[in-house]
């Protein structure tokens, strides 16, 4: 699972990316640098929250992953609950053979 620095590293260096390239866009369209310029600021900023929340949910979603340690790790799975472990229990002991005494 990614640690939630790398999440906001990775969306840093993808928004830097997306940045230029709507900067370079609004560039062309409008002809203004200044322009350009704050609608790229203004993308950097909204876009990059919208990416580490969108990166976070999609970590808590199982779909898709070949790991499946990740999927035996969330809390619920593969963990006998102490009703399931104290039923076992009983029957185990009611299966034993009786002894010969």
């Amino acid at each position: 699972m990614d640690t939630h620095s790398r999440s906001f590293a990775k969306a840093l260096s993808w928004r830097a990316t997306g940045t230029i390239d709507t900067m370079i866009i609004s560039l062309v369209i409008t002809g203004s640098i200044k322009l350009a310029a704050a609608i790229g600021a203004t993308e950097v900023v909204t876009k990059s929250l919208l990416y580490y929340v969108h990166e976070r949910a999609w970590l808590k979603i199982p779909y898709g992953r070949k790991n499946t340690a990740y999927a035996q790790r969330l809390p619920g799975r593969n963990e006998p609950s102490q009703e399931k472990l104290k039923r076992r229990r009983q029957f185990l002991h009611c299966r034993q053979a009786p002894s010969m005494i």
